[in-house]
């Protein structure tokens, strides 16, 4: 009799075996986006697979996985991520009464759907984000240190240390294990190096692109933390002063070839006008005779010599008038003094 009551014991057992993986596979959303390599409890995660409560979610150092609850909250899990769909409790009335998830690390972007806000909440190493109506993006690295994003609505965090309220879009708080926790402030590029990792909040900086409405939260001035839109100014000005190099030996040649020609032009032109009777300037000068018989100057018929003889005999010739009129004059005043 006790054998019959020991083989019914093991058979129940193995029901209650058989049934647990059963509820343990309860769908509670299904993946919408899927870049690169996510995986789940049983193997790759591919669009329109299910996901279930329970079930843990990986990502790739270049994976991008976005999932989609019944209860119309979204939930983007960046590279290099791992989460864990906590607890999930579903109602009648298209709402939940209750959503955990546990963040080990990684990069997140959560929107909240239409259930009650007390009824999500998300565990992280550092403290307990309460969801309150909101949009947020929140990174965990691999020490526990967690960053906390706001980008609608309203959150809060808790810790060790205590709680932080976010309220204003783009307020931000760094918290650790250990209970170390920064004041809620505008969030900066600076963040980045606070958390260690460049590659932190890649859905705020645009590192990595969102598909659909939940990639149009904005990225709160983050995105100018992209390396590659640093460098594009820096190529165009040194081509720009490359012409004007050239242009001042261009402007100072051409003066330097007009300057053999002006002193020819006074000493052919000038002296024609002022002395009728000469060709020359000099030959009216009485100290320089010999310039006017050493070189033989050209006259109207081109034989060397003549215009120099011809200028003497033309002197000589007033010469003998001047000689003439003065005996003339001794003439006339010795009769005038005779007739006295």
């Amino acid at each position: 009799m006790w054998g019959w009551r020991a083989v019914s014991v093991a058979m129940l057992c193995i029901a209650l075996s058989g049934a647990w993986p059963a509820l343990a596979a309860e769908p509670v959303g299904q993946a919408v986006v899927i870049k690169t390599e996510v995986t789940g409890q049983s193997g790759p995660i591919e669009v329109d697979t299910s996901v279930h409560r329970n079930e843990r979610i990986k990502t790739s150092q270049s994976g991008l996985g976005q999932f989609l609850f019944r209860d119309g909250t979204k939930l983007a899990v960046g590279w290099g991520s791992s989460v864990v769909i906590d607890k999930y409790v579903f109602d009648d009335s298209q709402s939940v009464k209750k959503l955990t998830i546990r963040a080990a690390k990684g990069t997140f972007r959560w929107v909240s759907g239409s259930s009650n806000s007390s009824a999500y909440q998300i565990l992280t190493p550092a403290g307990t984000i309460g969801v309150r109506g909101t949009a947020f993006d929140f990174y965990v690295g691999p020490d526990g240190t967690t960053a906390v994003v706001l980008l609608n609505g309203a959150a809060r965090f808790c810790g060790p240390g205590g709680c932080r309220q976010l309220q204003q879009r783009c307020d931000c708080v760094v918290a650790k294990p250990n209970g170390d926790m920064s004041a809620a402030r505008r969030v900066d590029p600076s963040i980045l190096a606070t958390l260690g990792n460049q590659r932190a909040l890649p859905f705020l900086s645009g590192n990595q692109r969102l598909a659909g409405g939940i990639g149009m939260l904005g990225g709160c001035n983050m995105a100018s933390v992209a390396p590659e839109r640093k460098d594009r100014t820096r190529p165009p000005p040194a081509v720009v002063p490359a012409p004007q190099r050239q242009d001042p030996p261009q402007r100072q040649a051409e003066p330097q070839k007009e300057r053999p020609n002006k002193p020819d032009k006074p000493h052919h032109d000038k002296p024609h006008h002022d002395r009728p009777h000469h060709d020359k300037p000099h030959h009216d000068k009485p100290d320089r005779p010999d310039k006017h018989e050493g070189h033989g100057r050209h006259d109207d018929d081109g034989k060397p010599g003549n215009h120099g003889l011809d200028h003497r005999g033309h002197e000589r010739h007033h010469d003998r008038d001047r000689d003439h009129d003065n005996d003339r004059n001794r003439e006339t005043g010795r009769n005038f003094n005779r007739g006295r």
